[in-house]
């Protein structure tokens, strides 16, 4: 069994609303290059399988990762996919490695949502006898949840306003977002109303694009780069599918995942012991949502870190450096960029956004209705 794993490489397309020069493989095989000639590995030799992350829906046909088994080796080694989010695909790799099954992954992910039409697409994922005759999709009911919390809490619009401000504001430094905005918290609220309360600018955009990471043994990432970043901890958990069998306002699974990461890697005060969050912010109040239950703050006290900057890009505890989804990140890549984002600030080359001294980064992602699944991946620099 291996004792550790690390992360040797991480590559990033530019995001874009639209990509049509390029299909999804041809999208994947340009970070697939980059990782490999990074690090001088070969798929088949010294690469020893794959786990990708797609969604057929997306992608317009069944089984979806058939479509990129020649471009991430498949024909040369085992591919799997994970048909979640690419955090969760990360958390597969990983304890692969460590079971000592393989010794080095190449983990890839990749959506083009400018194929289709995203409630189309969401529809499909609820209850095909009750909810999904409906019409609800992810955005109607993260409006439920966003109600829920906000009431209870009594947060208002206005603190969710000010993630976004933050954030794009944050993004404008950050070459592969494509929503790089200055606003003003009135911006934000003026914007068109999608499902109250949330707003066009309240909402993660469309975007096409993928990402790639190596991730390898102790002795195998020891031999490829003298900067290796640790997986030093991960969680993972569902929660109910059913809306009517939670409480919306509440992140058990999150707490759950958190709890586990936190557990294997050490962490007893993440607000001290934590340098960088890269979470995963689909709409502008799950930002508040996830820091609560992550065990950041109390519940419906994370709008008072933004408030007072501890979440700012200087802050005691900056959150979403790189502008988070709501800058322009796909469904299903946006795990495993929250992944590649961490390891850029952990190496020091998130440039334009970089954290000083970063040690410890925590990456969030998350799939299904209202966050009904959570993967925390906690990376180290030695």
């Amino acid at each position: 069994m291996a004792d550790r794993v690390a992360i040797v490489a991480a590559a990033q397309t530019q995001f874009r609303p639209r990509r049509p020069e390029v299909n999804y493989a041809e999208m994947v095989l340009e970070v697939v290059e980059k990782v490999l000639d990074e690090t001088g590995l070969e798929l088949g030799r010294t690469i020893d399988n794959t786990v990708s992350c797609s969604h057929d829906i997306w992608d317009g046909q069944t089984i979806s990762d058939i479509g990129i088994t020649d471009v991430v080796g498949g024909h040369l080694g085992a591919e799997e996919k994970v048909a979640m989010d690419g955090a969760t695909a990360v958390y597969y790799a990983a304890i692969g490695i460590l079971s000592g099954h393989v010794h080095c992954t190449l983990c890839v992910a990749h959506t083009k949502m400018s194929q289709t039409r995203r409630n189309l697409v969401n529809n499909i994922a609820f209850d095909p006898l009750y909810t999904r005759p409906l019409g609800l999709d992810f955005t109607s009911a993260a409006a439920l949840q966003a109600n829920r919390y906000m009431h209870r809490y009594g947060v208002s619009e206005r603190d969710t306003a000010k993630v976004v401000v933050q954030n794009l504001g944050n993004a404008r430094h950050n070459p592969v977002a494509f929503r790089r905005e200055s606003l003003t918290v009135d911006d934000v609220l003026s914007s068109p109303v999608v499902a109250r309360p949330l707003k066009e600018l309240d909402i993660a955009p469309d975007a096409d694009g993928a990402v790639a990471l190596i991730l390898a043994s102790e002795k195998v990432a020891r031999g490829v780069t003298k900067t290796p970043v640790w997986v030093a901890g991960m969680g993972a958990c569902y929660d109910a599918h059913y809306l009517g069998d939670r409480d919306l306002s509440d992140c058990f699974a999150l707490e759950q995942a958190a709890s586990q990461a936190y557990k294997m890697a050490g962490i007893r005060d993440p607000r001290k012991q934590i340098h960088v969050i890269e979470l995963s912010d689909e709409f502008s109040y799950q930002e508040l949502m996830w820091l609560e239950g992550m065990g950041i703050c109390t519940c419906g006290h994370a709008r008072t870190l933004i408030e007072d900057g501890a979440t700012s890009l200087d802050g005691t505890l900056p959150v979403n450096p790189s502008g988070g989804l709501l800058a322009g990140v796909p469904t299903n890549v946006a795990g495993l960029n929250r992944v590649a984002e961490a390891v850029l600030q952990l190496l020091g080359k998130a440039q334009g956004y970089q954290v000083a001294h970063a040690r410890t980064a925590l990456a969030q992602g998350h799939t299904g209705i209202c966050g009904q699944h959570h993967c925390v991946i906690i990376l180290k620099r030695d």
